[in-house]
């Protein structure tokens, strides 16, 4: 059984991806209500190593050698990746053993104000950050951030990100109906949209329950009009993982596989099944 790596996990906007858990969980330099890894236990902002990179790097090793390639290498999991002062480290040990597998990076992109941070993950392929506000008071409501971050400080270091980064932005805006989707917010959105200039903005919304009762998705049609009202013409909806047949990076070490994945994110059944490409029977046993 791995430690720091997990699936591949049938993404709906990467493919089969191989994850890799730089952070214990759950540190984080946010406390998002919509989290549906639970609630942070280590609310920060200092990066550290967090976890032993050469342990990390034996299995990324082994995993390379026992298995088909995923379609990316994914840095994810558990909390905020890039609160590991190793990342670069290890997003080039990715490169030197499998450069034709392109990695991507989700994170919340709060720490994206600090130089090192944007050069340690410069060598991703693509980058998904994640901004749930573009007002204080609606950034502190949703994402409960760590001492020291604000809203601007958080846009700002997009901006700055987006000057550097050759490789390809998705900016994912994640709706909550009656928090973030009134009028004014949804303007803001749009200026800081412009400002920052992603190659793709991705609307998504709650699909399982957060830290705290009473929340919502938005309906399809919701995000619709939400799309309509910017008038971007590179604004996507994310929809369900489409199904796949015959995927190679399917593991076989099923129970393992499990273990890995429920540990890090909460699976319905039909998540496992498309996880582990089993009929639902299976998966059952």
């Amino acid at each position: 059984m791995y430690n720091y790596l997990f699936g591949p996990v049938p993404s709906r906007r990467l493919g089969m991806s191989l994850g890799v858990d730089l952070v214990p969980k759950k540190v984080c330099s946010l406390d998002c209500v919509y989290c549906e890894v639970g609630k942070t236990t280590k609310l920060t902002i200092d990066r550290k190593e967090y976890i032993k990179v050469n342990k990390l790097k034996e299995e990324l090793i082994h995993y390379f050698s026992n298995n088909p390639d995923p379609d990316y290498i994914t840095f994810s999991g558990s909390g905020e990746p890039t609160l590991n002062i190793h990342m670069g480290e290890i997003i080039q040990f990715i490169k030197q053993n499998k450069p034709y597998i392109p990695i991507a990076i989700l994170t919340n992109g709060t720490l994206f104000f600090d130089q090192n941070v944007r050069n340690a993950i410069k060598a991703a392929d693509i980058v998904l950050p994640s901004l749930d506000a573009a007002t204080e008071n609606v950034f502190q409501k949703i994402n409960r951030p760590a001492k020291g971050l604000t809203i601007d400080k958080y846009i700002q270091g997009l901006i700055d990100f987006r000057n550097e980064f050759t490789g390809e932005i998705w900016l994912e805006i994640f709706i909550l109906p009656g928090y973030n989707d009134s009028d004014n917010e949804l303007t803001a959105f749009k200026e800081a949209i412009v400002r920052i200039r992603p190659d793709s903005i991705q609307l998504n919304t709650l699909d399982r329950p957060g830290t705290i009762s009473n929340l919502k998705g938005a309906t399809k049609s919701e995000l619709q009009k939400i799309a309509d009202y910017w008038n971007l013409n590179y604004t996507k909806i994310i929809a369900d993982a489409p199904k796949r047949k015959n995927i190679l990076s399917y593991r076989d070490d099923i129970e393992t596989a499990i273990i890995e994945t429920i540990s890090r994110r909460p699976c319905t059944l039909n998540d496992l099944t498309k996880i582990l490409g089993l009929h639902i029977n299976e998966i059952n046993k």
